[in-house]
């Protein structure tokens, strides 16, 4: 199975495990998935961190290696099909994680129910 983490899981995942279901948990940990996490998480997360809003770990590239996750880079593609989606989600963060989902076949691991308009896989966090 190919995931792709929304930002929230990805905390998670790596500060708070038992917050997810028992499935996302078995999912995102069992060797034979491909877990992708997108850069614009590593953006997003950034930013709060600089605000003060957000507590994440200070190397967020060791510890996503760590976990085996790979990093998604955003691609003109991307750009373009995230700019096009209907506005179901405000958040401009995980409408890119959605477009990359989408045009890669990803399924989202995610909680927040808004992804549910866009159609893609979903898998509930």
């Amino acid at each position: 199975m190919r995931l792709l983490l929304d930002t929230r899981v990805l905390l998670w995942t790596l500060i708070e495990p038992d917050r997810l279901t028992d499935a996302a948990r078995k999912a995102v940990t069992d060797p034979a998935n491909d877990v992708a996490v997108s850069v614009v998480s590593a953006w997003e997360i950034t930013i709060k961190q600089a605000a003060g809003k957000l507590d994440a770990p200070d190397d967020l590239p060791s510890a996503l290696a760590e976990q085996g996750f790979v990093p998604l880079s955003v691609t003109l593609p991307h750009a373009m099909l995230a700019g096009r989606l209907p506005p179901h989600h405000a958040d401009p963060f995980d409408r890119m994680i959605v477009a990359q989902a989408t045009l890669e076949d990803f399924t989202v691991v995610t909680r927040d129910r808004a992804f549910e308009r866009y159609g893609v896989s979903l898998l509930a966090a």
